[in-house]
């Protein structure tokens, strides 16, 4: 394959970020777009005019009917996520996807176990997978220096709740949930992969804040190796932005402050990291891993593990009792 010819599936808000990322990537072309409404496609034309004489669908079916594709990129509301992977790989097409992988842990388990039998890549949107700090972070849990993990903590304070009114995201018909099914989903993701622990059990409380969807929760989590772990997300907040977390080790600590990082050391001596990885880009990893070049940085696992978390937390929220991952496969 000369370059990858990808499909846009969900055009306007977030996929403009892959638009452009495609367009700057030397192994990749877009090839099609498609959405729903053709006014967005006519705007994204309007805004790339190299995109003007680009093949453009309202069908996704015609779309992967037609058979000009090696891949897609699909940024379409959430609910949609898992029937529209599914079919892109049946149509033996390598899939990235914005999260959540799908919305619930059933559907996301097909996705693996579909993306396996198929050897097709599927990599989520989880783009802190290439942040120098958050690649940091995972080194030194790899490497051993943090010792066993034995804690987590997390934070996410987010006007979100105010950012989103009146869009799809406030709507579960579309968006399958609420902050933890956005920009929540990227710290239980930064919790999971970086510490490489496992999820065995959630006990939550959530505030919809008024809303159909959840705004505000509190998350304490068991892993399977025993440490412990909590996730607090205040998605009505007049702080527009702020997020840290904590990974406790029994020969370390590691610190993550809005994008600092410091380091304890096992004689309680603390520093600032210099030494951090180079930093990545979705788009062209994404090509890197079609093209046999790197591994796939954020393989469908990395969703599943992420929707369960999360579904484990609105099902504990609902019934008042805790939920292990095990029952949302019962």
């Amino acid at each position: 394959m000369q370059k990858i010819r990808v499909g846009i599936v969900g055009v306007g808000g977030v996929s403009y970020r892959h638009i452009h990322g495609f367009m700057e990537s030397p192994d990749a072309e877009i090839a099609a777009l498609c959405d729903v409404d053709p006014s967005r496609i006519a705007a994204a034309k309007e805004k790339a005019p190299e995109l003007r004489d680009v093949p453009s669908y309202q069908d996704l079916g015609l779309l992967l009917k037609a058979g000009r594709l090696d891949a897609v990129e699909i940024s379409t509301p959430h609910v949609y996520h898992y029937e529209q992977v599914m079919d892109a790989l049946n149509a033996g097409l390598h899939v990235l996807v914005e999260k959540p992988v799908a919305c619930n842990a059933i559907q996301a388990r097909d996705i693996v176990a579909r993306a396996q039998e198929s050897g097709k890549v599927v990599m989520v949107v989880y783009q802190r997978h290439f942040k120098p700090q958050y690649r940091y972070i995972k080194r030194m849990v790899q490497s051993g220096q943090l010792g066993e993990i034995i804690a987590v903590s997390a934070l996410q304070s987010q006007s979100w709740k105010a950012s989103q009114k009146g869009t799809w995201r406030l709507d579960p018909s579309l968006s399958g949930g609420g902050q933890l099914n956005d920009s929540g989903s990227h710290l239980l993701d930064m919790i999971l992969w970086t510490s490489g622990l496992a999820v065995e059990s959630v006990r939550a409380f959530i505030d919809n804040r008024g809303t159909l969807v959840d705004i505000d929760s509190s998350i304490a989590i068991k892993f399977t190796n025993g440490a412990l772990g909590n996730v607090t997300i205040v998605g009505d907040s007049v702080c527009r932005w702020h997020e840290d977390f904590t990974i406790w080790g029994t020969k370390g600590i590691i610190f993550y402050r809005n994008g600092r990082l410091t380091y304890c050391d096992a004689q309680g001596e603390m520093r600032d990291p210099l030494d951090l990885p180079e930093s990545g880009n979705t788009d062209q990893s994404f090509c890197d891993a079609v093209l046999g070049r790197d591994e796939n940085w954020v393989p469908p696992e990395c969703g599943l593990h992420v929707i369960e978390l999360a579904e484990a937390a609105w099902r504990s929220a609902q019934s008042g009792c805790g939920v292990s991952i095990a029952e949302l496969y019962i």
